[in-house]
């Protein structure tokens, strides 16, 4: 691997928060490259750390042990180069501000013209099919509307890198597999770099060139599994065969987590 190709690279990665009860380890040497274009899913039982690694990449947190570089430099510097768009589990829109300016937001931060504002917002509100309502408020949209606006929102300034955090967790199946199916078109069309925490096993799967199954607090990885399905995927390939084996590997390396943690 190259470094012109290497958006998200950590060796020995460690983080221990300091608490009122004494000290609490998050991650725990964590090795992991991410190279451009993935579609990167983290996968893990609750408390993992799957979160506090997007949180670290984002330089929302700052590990205590180990490196990290996105893009090849620091966390600090590619977010001050405003080098990805975050989508949180809520879609976190303003309730006062329309969808457009909602996905205006953050060109409005960094200073765009009103004429490129308009451009983006018209771009990416039609990759994410809202056309059409820009003008809604976010509590006139269906849940998943409102996510997809968030997509559009962390899209609006063209990062390369796009941190999901667990962003359709909240919403029932059939608006789930509607969602991943968008996505994965999303993904296509615009060649981004994506890392996405899940809980789900098929989502990630389903989702994903990589998964990065890791194990219960102190977060570590317990495989990377690299998916040899194509890149076209129809949601019955979920009954194909190597998606089940892929799957069965995720819940090997989900019990073989929990292992590590008991020995």
């Amino acid at each position: 691997m190259t470094e012109s190709t290497s958006v998200v690279a950590a060796k020995g990665l460690g983080l221990t928060f300091d608490t009122g009860d004494g000290a609490v380890q998050a991650l725990s040497d964590v090795d992991l490259d991410i190279t451009r274009g993935e579609f990167v899913s983290f996968i893990g039982p609750s408390g993992c750390g799957k979160t506090t690694f997007l949180r670290v990449i984002a330089d929302l947190e700052q590990p205590t042990a180990g490196t990290i570089t996105v893009n090849g430099t620091t966390p600090d510097k590619a977010r001050k180069d405003r080098a990805y768009g975050y989508v949180f589990q809520a879609a976190a829109l303003y309730p006062w501000r329309t969808i457009a300016r909602n996905v205006a937001l953050p060109l409005e931060i960094m200073g765009y013209s009103k004429g490129e504002q308009q451009r983006r917002i018209a771009s990416t509100l039609d990759m994410v099919n809202l056309t059409g309502f820009e003008n809604k408020y976010p509590w006139q949209l269906s849940g998943g509307m409102q996510q997809r606006a968030s997509i559009a929102r962390a899209l609006a300034f063209d990062a390369d890198l796009l941190l999901m955090d667990e962003p359709f967790g909240a919403l029932d199946e059939i608006v789930r597999d509607h969602l991943n199916e968008q996505l994965l078109d999303l993904w296509a069309k615009t060649e981004k770099t994506i890392c996405f925490v899940t809980h789900s096993i098929p989502e990630a799967v389903y989702l994903s060139t990589k998964i990065v199954v890791m194990s219960p607090r102190p977060g570590r990885v317990t495989d990377v599994i690299d998916s040899p399905l194509p890149k076209v995927r129809p949601l019955d390939i979920r009954e194909a065969p190597e998606f089940l084996e892929i799957a069965a590997r995720v819940r090997e390396g989900l019990r073989a987590g929990h292992s590590y943690e008991e020995a």
